[in-house]
């Protein structure tokens, strides 16, 4: 039997929608980290989880890394994946 392919949207609190598939994988959380660099520009990284507590788990990595690579600050952030019938439009 095959596994329903779907697809998965997170909507982060400033707004942005990161919507992933179509996946069979059973992600429930999405994370992302934006760091503010020295120079004032920003880098974005970002994964999916299949928990709350998995994608908790990124945030210790995170603090290591600020250290690392000198960031100013960054901001982790993580947002439940809701399942959604439709790919999401052309943004063409």
């Amino acid at each position: 039997m095959t596994k329903k392919r779907r697809y998965l949207t997170a909507t982060m609190p400033d707004g942005y929608v990161k919507t992933i598939g179509p996946t069979t994988d059973s992600f429930t959380h999405y994370w992302r980290i934006v760091a503010e660099l020295e120079n004032g520009k920003t880098e974005v990284f970002w994964g999916h989880a299949r928990s709350l507590a998995e994608a908790r788990r990124k945030r210790a990595p995170a603090d290591e890394a600020a250290k690392t690579r000198g960031w100013k600050s960054f901001s982790f952030e993580i947002a439940e994946l809701v399942e959604t019938s439709e790919p999401p439009p052309n943004r063409s």
